[in-house]
């Protein structure tokens, strides 16, 4: 499968998400860090800071991924997006919903949207996104859920239903697993935790 999004991963095929708490370090450092090991499209993702404070991290980050020609995914937050001229917006089932995003950001900017059972993927791939996430496949500690692991059966019936769309995997996803994980349907993962688990990112 081929899309403008999946052109961006080149070879890695992995889909960082920064994270202040585990690497310790702000979203400009982090992006500086990961584009150093060869990721090409990362997602900024913040739950702790204001608007405001996320505004001027991220606006950081962009001058940073601009040097590096990393593309730069801003989670939750369409007006954060749109106002620093990201390369996209990831939303989750309860942000603004993705035809007013759409509508908002204009044809060119990515879309992406998290699912987290085969029935919200196949709404989301009727929807005007470009690639959407399915998750927690595994048990995960870093962000909580009340949603039930996908496991890689689910993940791969989610493939099966949504067989047009770029689909990323996220939750619990490491090293050890990723293969298997890919092997299901994934088209990329996206990692957190096992990037940062020794306050240093590493290249899958």
């Amino acid at each position: 499968m081929t899309s403008v999004f999946l052109d961006y991963f080149g070879t890695t095929r992995t889909y960082p998400i920064t994270d202040r708490l585990l690497s310790g370090l702000s979203h400009a450092e982090q992006v500086a860090e990961l584009a150093n090991r060869g990721m090409s499209v990362i997602q900024l993702r913040e739950k702790n800071l204001s608007p405001a404070e996320f505004y001027q991290d991220a606006e950081q980050a962009m001058v940073v991924a601009r040097h590096y020609g990393v593309k730069i995914i801003i989670n939750d937050w369409v007006d954060i997006a749109l106002a620093l001229k990201a390369d996209g917006v990831h939303l989750g089932q309860h942000d603004l919903k993705v035809e007013a995003a759409r509508r908002i950001l204009g044809n060119d900017v990515i879309i992406g949207l998290s699912t987290h059972n085969v029935a919200q993927a196949q709404q989301a791939a009727r929807m005007p996104i470009d690639y959407l996430a399915i998750g927690p496949i595994f048990l995960t500690a870093t962000k909580e859920s009340s949603n039930p692991p996908v496991t890689l059966q689910g993940l791969a019936a989610v493939r099966r239903t949504a067989p047009g769309i770029p689909l990323v995997a996220i939750g619990g996803i490491n090293s050890l697993n990723r293969t298997e994980v890919i092997a299901a349907g994934a088209d990329a993962v996206a990692v957190i935790r096992d990037l940062w688990a020794a306050q240093h990112p590493r290249a899958l």
